[in-house]
């Protein structure tokens, strides 16, 4: 498997392509521990519970139209779909998966930052369900 630079991520929220106002994305899928030690054991035994998966994005606000604003603001308190490629060119090809999930969009930060700041907004998503990579086992 080669290294890869991130340097053109696609970020597609709701089937509109927000990449160009992204500049830090981590997808995060983690699972409950669940311990299973009984009677007589010398050690802790675990096994997986339930997944737990989030993402956090950091936008670069816009406000315009069909800008980053616009698009996530109609979607609050709602799940919309995710999609996220490491590199946007050939998405979704074996070295360059496009991973997909649902996310319940929870929160949105409309100014954050201080004087002479770039204005963003960091924001955490939970996933609701799974994350599936496309193409699947590469």
């Amino acid at each position: 498997m080669a290294k890869m630079v991130l340097t053109n991520v696609q970020v597609m929220l709701n089937s509109v392509n927000l990449s160009a106002w992204v500049d830090n994305v981590a997808l995060e899928e983690s699972y409950a521990d669940v311990d299973t030690t009984a009677f007589g054991s010398t050690a802790k035994t675990r096994m997986a519970g339930l997944g737990d998966h989030k993402v956090t994005i950091d936008f670069q606000n816009d406000w315009a139209i069909a800008a980053v604003d616009a698009t996530v603001r109609p979607l609050l308190g709602s799940t919309t779909t995710l999609t996220l490629t490491p590199n946007a060119t050939n998405p979704g090809t074996t070295g360059n998966p496009t991973y997909t999930c649902v996310v319940l969009v929870n929160q949105w930060k409309d100014i954050d930052g201080k004087i002479g700041d770039l204005a963003k907004s960091s924001i955490t998503w939970p996933v609701s369900g799974s994350i599936t990579p496309t193409p699947a086992g590469f």
